[in-house]
């Protein structure tokens, strides 16, 4: 018997020819692949000899296989790698994204920096990691595609939908992104602003989306590392690299550095303001921040993503009926977009205020996609139903300490929950954790509201200092 079809197919390759252009490979190689790593190839039944077809889906499922791994990193393409000197290696995380590359000519280019694979599958599965090296010849070898250099017009195509679909920030729209930037250095892997794309994404989905910062910020600094080598006068490299290095590593003083050089190189650069704003404000230095979010808002006013921080700073500077009013008006303007729903639901919890923070928490939820997410807020409204604040901060404890031990839920949050149940010892040990696990939510620890109660705590204020964050005076 043949082969069964599989439902809901996409577009069917009817030759050798086809099936050897979506892998980018000769038909010679994907004919060899049929017989040594079982290559979904299907016969025409009572056709001609070496009639043939396959299936998009069962070839990009194909690429999930050990065998089919093997295979990228060890092809022709990927041989001259082994002829020089091996780099660093580097561990790609445990993550996912959907691809839909059809060149897989400099598949190990790729995945050496961000850890993603042709065909939308990422070179690591459940429980198993592969290392690769961090340079590769392909990549390296290519001349730098920075400002002044010859872009292939089909990957400034992929960078330009890439930058509209970023711009957009939910979590599909930064998955299609991630898509676009990954395909424009396929075709072109000399192309500094795609690496500074692809970064920019990976800086902005552990936001957006439930990705683990622990994820996305090693394939951050990755790119923009990448995109700070090929074009070192790049102004929107060196504030990509100055975002991951600050809330990736924690490094304050290099991410500064960055922050300046990339002003300095482009003084219009919007992004670079807006983000050295929210890094200012991390460090509480809000004169200096709402300076930096004014440019960058007089910059870019129809940015949303501005107006949301700068209703944020606003509200963390004191000057809350301002950053209240700005963050309600975007929130009925765009309903669809998470940060006023997050800022306005922490503050709310901040402040006491638990019916409407209940009614943001499901909201930032749903635009999530996030199931624990919604869990947690349908505990909280239960326990806040049957015992007021204290019966949802007893039933946020609970559920949180439950995703918790699942690894799905930050231990800063659960020490804000105890700090608000003034269990400050609980709380100061969910901090010591959060701090050894580098998780970057303790980043922000001096401008939640519900932990001033510790501020006193030699050990929170140790905490601070092995952070390089200054206490608040």
């Amino acid at each position: 018997m043949g082969q069964p079809e599989p439902a809901n197919l996409e577009r069917r390759l009817d030759s050798w020819k086809e099936i050897a252009a979506f892998f980018g490979r000769d038909e010679r190689t994907v004919r060899r692949w049929e017989k040594e790593n079982a290559l979904p190839v299907r016969r025409v039944p009572g056709g001609a000899k070496g009639r043939v077809f396959a299936y998009e889906t069962e070839l990009r499922e194909w690429l999930s296989t050990p065998q089919a791994v093997e295979r990228a990193v060890t092809a022709p393409e990927a041989q001259a790698e082994k002829q020089t000197p091996q780099p660093q290696l580097v561990e790609i995380p445990r993550h996912q994204q959907r691809l839909s590359l059809r060149s897989t000519g400099k598949w190990v280019a790729i995945l050496t920096v961000c850890g993603v694979l042709a065909g939308g599958i990422a070179v690591y599965r459940r429980n198993h990691r592969f290392a690769v090296n961090a340079a590769v010849a392909s990549a390296s070898a290519t001349p730098a595609r920075g400002s002044g250099k010859t872009i292939t017009p089909e990957a400034e195509d992929f960078y330009l939908k890439g930058r509209y679909y970023w711009n957009k920030r939910t979590p599909d729209d930064l998955n299609r992104a991630v898509d676009y930037f990954t395909q424009a250095i396929v075709l072109d892997p000399g192309y500094a602003k795609a690496y500074v794309g692809l970064a920019d994404c990976y800086n902005l989905l552990r936001e957006y989306t439930v990705m683990p910062p622990s994820e996305a910020y090693p394939r951050a600094l990755a790119a923009a590392r990448k995109a700070v080598e090929l074009d070192d006068q790049s102004s929107e490299a060196h504030a990509s690299l100055a975002f991951a290095l600050f809330y990736g590593t924690w490094d304050v003083a290099n991410a500064e550095t960055h922050f300046e050089r990339a002003i300095s190189l482009d003084p219009n650069n919007s992004v670079a303001h807006h983000w050295y704003a929210t890094y200012l404000m991390t460090l509480r230095r809000f004169p200096d921040s709402l300076a930096e979010i004014e440019r960058a808002q007089t910059l870019d006013p129809s940015s949303k993503s501005i107006l949301a921080d700068k209703g944020l700073i606003l509200l963390l500077a004191g000057r809350q009926p301002e950053g209240l009013s700005l963050l309600k008006q975007m929130e009925r303007a765009e309903p669809e977009f998470r940060s006023p729903h997050l800022y306005l639901k922490n503050f709310y919890r901040d402040h006491a205020d638990y019916p409407n923070f209940l009614v943001e928490s499901k909201k930032d939820a749903l635009l999530l996609h996030d199931k624990v997410g919604l869990a947690i807020a349908a505990a909280a409204e239960q326990g806040f139903a049957i015992g007021g604040a204290k019966g949802m901060l007893e039933n946020l404890a609970q559920i949180q300490e439950k995703y918790y031990s699942q690894g799905t839920v930050s231990p800063v949050t659960l020490a804000q929950t105890y700090a608000l149940l003034g269990e400050n010892d609980e709380a100061m040990r969910y901090l010591q954790l959060a701090y050894d696990q580098h998780d970057g939510a303790l980043l922000g620890i001096e401008n939640y509201a519900e932990l001033n109660g510790l501020h006193h705590e030699p050990a929170y204020r140790d905490l601070l200092v092995k952070m390089n964050l200054p206490p608040q005076s």
